[in-house]
């Protein structure tokens, strides 16, 4: 980041500190955070008389001509058409009415309107300006009233808007603001996301009223209202899109580069300085915008940055459709990011707290996340850029009586709900085509709400052509747009390349470890697709699928989504409890672990065939053998023989070749390997299929044991205990495998990874 950016950052800072408006310290001192809900880790840094107070709006600044209005307003919940005339009490703006760092922490419903009122004052060095009220975001219909004067009003839950105030300003004394809001949630059928009035599952609280910082702005008449630039790594050149208002005819110039205002718009090329922009090396290039009046006088400057990259299909060495980074192949890897918090539900207590995921995701060595149905602040896509996160934006499901499964057609939405889908489209869009980081758009998940695809495809096509477009994650694909994206638990997999599209696993992992003492619920009715009892066993199975993950990469993956980055309500799949005390992964581990996925190519040698494919012979017994049963020189000469696998028939993707249908099966079969064979244990895993419980010995040492079940063959070993176990020469496996409920199956070998032949 250049220097003179983090300066201008730190100015704006120290000029919202001189200009934050009046809060008496009393009623700072008397705020504290609603009882009885999980608190994060930052919550304690949140001050009444400061929240949130950076600077909203790092790509397009204006140093020093701003207030933030952050902080402790009056509130009241009052049915739908009844008058606001005595607050219930203080709201700490910006946290939702929900949420425990609101102070209030209650549900507004469908039939009511939440309100709002403040005051604030006007400086006096703004006379002669247009005064702008900014609202980071409010959920989901907003009045805004000054000084009894209605001034605007706002439909949309997730993206920022503008309220000229100039007209309703009083000359001088306190200025007086009203907000009032309706949120219908689910019983609407506008965007939503994860939000439910009845939140169970994988449904979260409902967010109701203002999540994000609102501030003044004091402007000339003749002003910028946004700046976009559009970075071509081919020729070096970088399109600066300049919209302006009142201001026809006049110029805007950039590095000396000048621009007619036409129709509101101008458009400036400059030069590109050539560093690129990469998640290793996230370089960003400042720049100033100048609007300019008919005689050559600067009437407004703003400040910005870009980043060279470019995000698009091609070909990779081996003719395969592939997502391409600045014209290369980079594996996109990272975790479903839902964006949640304890305390502020939709807003982050803190700024570091909100940085802080990223970081950990960082140290994990992941280059990429997926928004998931939700749009956040500016500053967060600012922070992508800054540390070189990739990040695919998904927009916000609504109209839940329109979810459709994977065979069903697209669904029949009203006008009406289908107008509030493509307009929230459009502001989404609009607020975030400036970000490098965002390398994809995803109109929907899993068919929530899904319809029209193919034209909602296009018209993501036409609001912006520089980035790709994923149609649909998970389920219900309708083969348009630039991706194929599969979703599969705990996985990986992958669908076939195509010649149009690249192929991608949009959601897979979701492995699960309650945290006692930091989870939503402590009553142990928590969540995840598969649950481990320990951090080992947890980062163990995680391993796996990336060892499982890498073939696929070579076949033609080209990114994968984990969910997911933190617990969320009763959700415990994250890689961080739900209030960020605990990490539950090892750092180092998970880096050396994700960073193979775009490392050398490898491939992967089998040591000890399992039955998946052919037919391996072994020995069995359904009766409790000696306690020696899995010692090297066990006599099972009176034990059956028969070719693996061993189940019953219907287990799903399993090939049944002996049938076993008691309680338990125990299986022994001696294997020759050679010195190259045993070689590298740190890189064996076992490619096995249990249901259920297990236990595997190699030469009378368990090298693992699992619990449930593993359709997906590659699982963890005790690397340790395999180094002891394996030898040159006659090796005796034995497997014990223990029934419990459903399907039956045991089928195991071993192997591990070797550099791919060039």
């Amino acid at each position: 980041m250049n220097k003179s950016f983090m300066l201008r950052s730190v100015a704006l800072l120290v000029g919202v500190a001189v200009a934050w408006c009046a809060l008496s310290s009393a009623s700072a001192a008397e705020w504290k955070p609603a009882e009885g809900i999980l608190l994060s880790k930052f919550a304690k840094d949140v001050k009444a008389d400061q929240p949130l107070p950076e600077y909203p709006r790092p790509q397009m600044t204006r140093e020093n001509n701003w207030v933030n209005l952050n902080g402790l307003w009056d509130y009241a919940i009052l049915p739908i058409g009844e008058k606001f005339e005595a607050a219930q009490g203080q709201i700490l703006v910006p946290f939702c009415a929900e949420s425990a760092l609101s102070g209030v922490a209650k549900s507004v419903g469908a039939k009511n309107n939440l309100w709002y009122k403040t005051t604030f004052d006007i400086p006096a060095d703004w006379a002669g300006k247009q005064i702008l009220l900014q609202f980071g975001a409010v959920d989901w219909r907003a009045d805004v009233f000054l000084n009894d004067v209605k001034v605007g009003s706002h439909q949309g839950g997730y993206c920022p808007f503008t309220v000229d105030l100039t007209r309703a300003v009083k000359a001088e004394g306190k200025q007086e603001l009203v907000v009032k809001v309706w949120d219908p949630t689910n019983e609407g059928v506008q965007g939503i996301g994860k939000q439910l009035n009845n939140p169970h599952g994988i449904w979260y609280t409902p967010v109701t009223g203002i999540w994000q910082t609102v501030w003044l702005e004091a402007v000339p008449k003749a002003h910028i209202t946004k700046v976009r630039p559009i970075a071509d790594i081919d020729d070096m050149t970088v399109r600066i899109d300049v919209d302006a208002e009142n201001a026809e005819g006049m110029f805007v110039v950039v590095n000396s580069q000048k621009a007619k205002v036409v129709s509101g718009k101008a458009s400036v090329t400059i030069k590109a300085n050539p560093a690129l922009w990469t998640p290793d090396s996230p370089t960003l290039h400042d720049f100033s915008v100048s609007l300019l009046d008919k005689d050559g006088a600067t009437i407004d400057k703003v400040g910005s940055y870009y980043a060279m990259r470019k995000t698009s299909l091609g070909k990779d060495k081996d003719g395969i459709t592939r997502m391409m980074l600045n014209n290369e192949f980079v594996f996109q890897h990272g975790p479903l990011d839902q964006g949640w918090w304890p305390d502020g539900l939709y807003t982050p207590p803190t700024e570091e707290g909100m940085v802080y995921d990223l970081q950990v995701l960082k140290s994990f060595g992941f280059n990429m996340l997926r928004k998931h149905i939700k749009v956040e602040p500016a500053r967060y896509y600012y922070a992508c850029d800054k540390m070189g996160m990739l990040v695919w934006q998904d927009m916000p499901s609504g109209d839940t009586a329109h979810y459709i499964s994977g065979n069903a057609p697209d669904a029949d939405r009203s006008p009406e709900s289908v107008a509030y889908y493509e307009i929230e489209l459009r502001q989404m869009f609009d607020a975030l085509d400036f970000f490098p980081c965002i390398v994809m758009w995803v109109p929907f998940n899993e068919g929530w709400g899904q319809f029209d695809t193919p034209r909602i495809v296009d018209l993501c096509k036409k609001l912006d052509p520089t980035r790709l477009v994923d149609c649909a994650s998970g389920w219900t694909d309708r083969a348009c747009g630039d991706v194929h994206d599969m979703h599969n638990y705990p996985g990986p997999g992958m669908f076939p390349t195509e010649e149009n599209r690249a192929t991608v696993l949009g959601e897979y992992g979701g492995l699960g470890l309650p945290v006692k003492g930091h989870s939503w619920k402590e009553d142990g009715k928590n969540w995840g697709y598969v649950t481990f009892a320990d951090q080992n066993a947890l980062f163990n199975r995680y391993n796996a699928l990336n060892y499982a993950m890498r073939p696929l990469i070579a076949k033609g993956l080209s990114a994968a989504v984990y969910t997911q980055t933190t617990d969320v309500e009763i959700e415990v799949n994250g890689f961080m409890s739900y209030d960020r005390e605990v990490v539950k992964y090892p750092a180092d581990k998970m880096r050396a672990s994700n960073e193979k996925l775009r490392g050398p190519a490898v491939q992967t040698k089998i040591v000890i065939g399992c039955s998946k494919n052919e037919a391996k012979t072994w020995k069995y017994t359904f009766d409790k053998p000696a306690d020696n049963w899995n010692a090297a020189d066990f006599d099972d000469a009176s034990w059956k023989e028969g070719e693996g696998g061993f189940g019953t028939a219907g287990t799903p993707g399993a090939n049944v070749r002996t049938t076993w249908n008691t309680a338990d099966i125990w299986i022994r079969r001696a294997v020759e390997l050679t010195a190259d064979d045993i070689a590298n244990p740190n890189d064996m895993l076992a490619y096995l299929y249990h249901d259920e419980d297990a236990e595997i010995y190699i030469n009378g040492v368990q090298i693992a044991s699992f619990t449930g079940y593993n359709q997906y063959y590659y699982a963890p070993v005790d690397t340790d205990a395999l180094a002891k176990a394996l030898k040159v020469g006659k090796n005796v496996v034995a497997v014990h495998c223990h029934q419990t409920e459903g399907g039956q199956y045991i089928d195991f070998g071993l192997v591990k990874e070797i550099p791919a032949e060039k």
